[in-house]
């Protein structure tokens, strides 16, 4: 049996969050969370960039009965692999309240992809970000797509800013829906009006079949918690794509490196990024609901 020595500077969650102030309406989806094995049960794949601190299933339902969560979606980690073991063992603990985002192979069967269905996957996870992955050719992920396309899947993406402007082509040309996450990963030191951002509201603007995952202020501050940079940014995402924006909280916020987020805290962040309830629920309750669970 193989032990694991998370990085010297792994940062491990947050043991005792604060409760929030702000209420979760019934239903409320947390749409991107990860379970990390433990490692002795599900071991980390040979070929990952970190090794984190174990955060096993037990302690992320627990974590949001805590924050007032109904129900859960759970994505594939890279410290995991193509291994979705852990995140199958997840789903089938949680049974109807939690949903799954796998990652596969372009090589991956029918058969496997039936079963991933079965356990609650819903999704893949096509990650571009250089730091954690080693991403590749278009080829290889459209190869995936049509696969998964099947099954009425859709794909999550996480990419930086310069990867929108290298794969615009593959993002816009898709056969499933689109979720990126963490708001296109935006540089919040520029104007949420600015050239930029404004490109990644296009990519909204101009096709209906993309979504947003409106979360990880903790990831794209540049002044730290209360995350006042990052509000304006969500604010217009939420407010000019109402029907397609996410919420989450990203628990157990593996790699960051500044400070680790209070849960309580993120959740507290929705009504100062929109005050309007209507506006609220769409964005905890309505939206997840209609593209994971209907």
């Amino acid at each position: 049996m193989t032990r694991y020595v998370p990085d010297a500077d792994y940062l491990p969650f947050d043991p005792a969050p604060s409760k929030p102030d702000f209420v979760l309406p019934p239903g409320s989806v947390d749409v991107h969370t990860h379970v990390f094995g433990p490692g002795d049960v599900f071991p980390y794949a040979p070929e990952r960039k970190y090794t984190p601190v174990d955060a096993p299933k037990e302690t992320l339902f627990a974590r949001e009965d805590f924050l007032g969560v109904d129900r859960t979606v759970i994505v594939q980690a890279t410290c995991h692999g193509a291994d979705n073991r852990a995140l199958v063992d997840a789903l089938q603990t949680a049974g109807d309240r939690a949903r799954g985002i796998a990652t596969v192979r372009d090589d991956v069967t029918y058969d496997a992809l039936a079963q991933l269905h079965e356990a609650g996957v819903r999704g893949v996870r096509f990650n571009f970000v250089r730091r954690l992955v080693d991403p590749k050719p278009d080829a290889y992920y459209r190869a995936i797509a049509e696969r998964i396309a099947n099954y009425g899947w859709h794909i999550v993406a996480y990419f930086e800013p310069a990867d929108l402007a290298e794969r615009w082509e593959l993002f816009t040309t898709l056969p499933t829906d689109l979720v990126v996450d963490h708001m296109g990963r935006p540089d919040v030191t520029h104007s949420p009006d600015g050239p930029e951002f404004e490109r990644f509201r296009s990519l909204l603007r101009d096709h209906p079949q993309v979504w947003v995952k409106v979360t990880c202020p903790d990831r794209l501050t540049r002044t730290g918690p209360p995350y006042d940079d990052v509000i304006p940014f969500a604010a217009a995402l939420v407010g000019e794509f109402g029907d397609r924006v996410l919420w989450g909280t990203d628990w157990p916020h593996p790699n960051l490196k500044s400070h680790m987020p209070d849960d309580g805290q993120l959740v507290d962040l929705v009504p100062r990024v929109t005050g309007d309830p209507a506006a609220q629920h769409a964005w905890l309750v309505d939206n997840p609901e209609r593209l994971y669970w209907r």
